[in-house]
């Protein structure tokens, strides 16, 4: 007779120091995984780590989940010498570091998310507000903490094959040391179109529009989108079609270093061009729903992405997604997107003005959509990542 043996307790430690909207992706995948893990969890001791400026925004929900403040910033020299005891003295068994920046000087066993390789596959001092040296030696230093990170943990999880392939070709490591765990999609939600008028009037934005909603590092290639945008401008006023005349381009991001110089390439555009791009700077989820609910098709530019959860959140409110066929964008979205080569511009523009204007097309990608938004649960993700922790010795 085999006896059931209840899995032992652990102390797990998640590094959530970059846990919160204004975080973006990554901030996102620790606010979803952490709110799952409390509810498929109750047997592991969870200690959450957090800066001062995001302290405020976890509170636990379940007695084993404890917050546990380590006001470190990233890829400094204290989160190298002071990150590493303050995990020692909550005692963990495991930690799990959700990004690549392992403290070099922790020894205890962990278990890293790799999300992408950007940095790796797109080495430019554009992405860096650093000079030359500076940027150079960030470069250097990255490369080693995301060699140590993916020698040293005792699992890694990719977030898309694509990430994992990468992983692959640029690391000597088992295939069996990575596990794919995709991240989850957002639950499917009504458009109520009618929530708009006073929302997107704060922000000077009105219907009809294109959203994008991220960051503007160079990857994201949000020069090229707004490129594009100019020719379907400039070929609509050559037409007497009033139905795209007013035309927007709205950009959902924070005004960072990036979206301000982006905002500098914008000035040097006509004025019949820039006057329709909006910058809206950071936008609480509040009224991020009623962008999204009111727009007329989501438009995801990148060139490189290790999963992309914004098209998916544009899915989940019904709109049809123009996306770059990059990275892993086929295999997250597959049929519910029109695909484009992000680095023609002629192209891009041809498959926004086609979607935009082929009602039936749309309808289709809709359909689509809300058959592969069905595909993605953070619940799933919670569970999978749970699974992982129990695993390991």
């Amino acid at each position: 007779m085999i006896k059931k043996i209840k899995s032992q307790s652990k102390r797990i430690g998640i590094d959530a120091r970059f846990y919160g909207p204004r975080q973006k992706g990554l901030g996102r995948y620790l606010q979803k995984l952490i709110t799952h893990l409390e509810k498929v969890d109750q047997n592991n001791q969870y200690f959450i780590f957090l800066r001062k400026k995001n302290w405020s925004e976890y509170c636990p929900s379940c007695s084993n989940f404890k917050k546990v403040l380590a006001d470190y910033p990233w890829y400094g020299l204290r989160e190298q010498i002071l990150m590493p005891l303050k995990i020692r003295r909550q005692k963990i068994d495991l930690m799990h570091f959700p990004h690549f920046n392992i403290p070099v000087f922790y020894s205890g066993p962990f278990l890293v998310t790799i999300h992408d390789l950007v940095l790796r596959k797109f080495p430019t001092r554009r992405a860096s507000t650093l000079g030359p040296f500076l940027y150079w030696f960030k470069n250097l230093a990255y490369r080693l903490v995301i060699f140590l990170a993916v020698k040293r943990a005792k699992k890694i999880i990719a977030v898309s094959n694509y990430t994992k392939e990468d992983i692959l070709k640029y690391f000597k490591v088992e295939p069996g040391r990575i596990e794919v765990i995709y991240e989850g999609g957002p639950e499917k939600k009504i458009k109520n179109t009618y929530q708009k008028s006073k929302i997107l009037e704060k922000y000077n934005v009105h219907k009809p529009y294109l959203l994008y909603v991220g960051n503007a590092y160079p990857h994201k290639n949000l020069e090229r989108l707004i490129l594009a945008f100019a020719k379907i401008v400039s070929s609509e006023r050559q037409t007497t079609n009033k139905e795209h005349s007013d035309l927007q381009l709205v950009l959902v991001g924070e005004l960072d270093y990036f979206y301000k110089r982006l905002k500098k390439f914008v000035e040097c555009l006509p004025l019949t061009i820039r006057s329709k791009i909006i910058f809206t700077d950071f936008v609480p989820d509040e009224d991020l729903n009623i962008f999204y609910q009111n727009a007329s098709l989501y438009i995801f530019p990148s060139l490189c992405e290790g999963f992309g959860l914004p098209p998916l959140e544009a899915i989940s409110f019904g709109l049809p997604i123009v996306s770059s066929k990059a990275a892993c964008l086929p295999e997250i979205l597959n049929q519910a997107a029109v695909y484009f080569d992000p680095v023609n511009i002629q192209e891009m523009t041809e498959k926004i003005y086609q979607i935009a204007k082929d009602t039936e097309l749309q309808k289709e990608m809709i359909s689509n959509g809300r058959q592969v938004i069905g595909q993605y649960s953070w619940l799933r993700t919670a569970q999978k990542t749970r699974d992982i922790y129990q695993a390991i010795n």
